[in-house]
């Protein structure tokens, strides 16, 4: 099955670039988003590198109205999206109630899950006319299963994430669309330098890595459309998370 337009949202870095650089091998072509442009632009060469087609289109996941335009600008460009990747997130250091703010909150709430409802809102419409089409909504093990370091911000964000999977699966069902949870246990990306302690090279040497993550969303990419994956969790061996 090919990925057809794939548009990876958040696709400067970490999971976006390896999921990106993953689906060059069958997505027609691969549409990375994101605020940063000189690391968009360093995804598409690294998805040309590996023998794929790729566009960098930036996008701010906080502005309504420039994901629905991206959406329409892909559609005009390319067809129609086919894969959503939302791979967009963030956290905060003070994220604990001893410092945090609802600022904090709001912001991470935003970027995390209401970013997500924004892409998937806009790129239904043309999938319905499809009859065809795959979101996979990054989350993380700390939304499938409680984590106390994470965060308030981000626990809750990336647990609802499961929530407004299932409801594309629920309603879009019968006209060929399904959504997974996707929840990798820790990844060695840069996320991880907003954490109060960051980790090591040592500990981050131990974990799941982005090319890792990237090649789990290609294998859900190239189901047959009859196949709903709701929810992966897959997590680095010496997950800390047992500790």
């Amino acid at each position: 099955m090919s990925a057809g337009v794939a548009w990876v949202i958040g696709g400067g870095s970490g999971i976006g670039r390896g999921a990106a650089v993953s689906l060059a091998a069958s997505a027609d072509v691969v549409i990375v988003s994101g605020r940063r442009e000189e690391e968009l632009q360093r995804t598409v060469d690294a998805v040309h590198a590996a023998g794929g087609r790729a566009v960098a289109l930036a996008v701010d996941v906080g502005d309504e109205d420039a994901v629905a335009h991206a959406a329409e600008r892909i559609n005009a460009e390319h067809g129609p999206v086919r894969t959503l990747v939302y791979s967009a997130g963030t956290n905060v250091r003070n994220r604990f109630w001893s410092d945090t703010t609802p600022l904090d909150f709001a912001r991470v709430v935003d970027i995390n899950l209401t970013g997500a409802m924004r892409a998937v809102h806009a790129v239904l419409p043309g999938m319905r006319v499809a009859g065809d089409g795959l979101v996979v909504l990054v989350s993380s093990w700390a939304g499938w299963r409680f984590a106390p370091g994470v965060g308030a911000g981000y626990s809750t964000s990336k647990t609802a994430l499961g929530a407004l999977a299932e409801t594309v699966n629920a309603q879009e069902r019968l006209r060929g669309i399904r959504a997974t949870h996707f929840c990798p246990g820790e990844v060695a990306t840069e996320i991880l330098d907003t954490r109060p302690n960051p980790p090591s090279a040592a500990e981050r040497e131990l974990m799941l890595t982005a090319d890792d993550v990237g090649e789990a969303i290609r294998w859900i990419a190239d189901l047959p459309a009859r196949i709903c994956v709701n929810e992966i969790v897959f997590t680095p061996t010496s997950n800390t998370s047992y500790a």
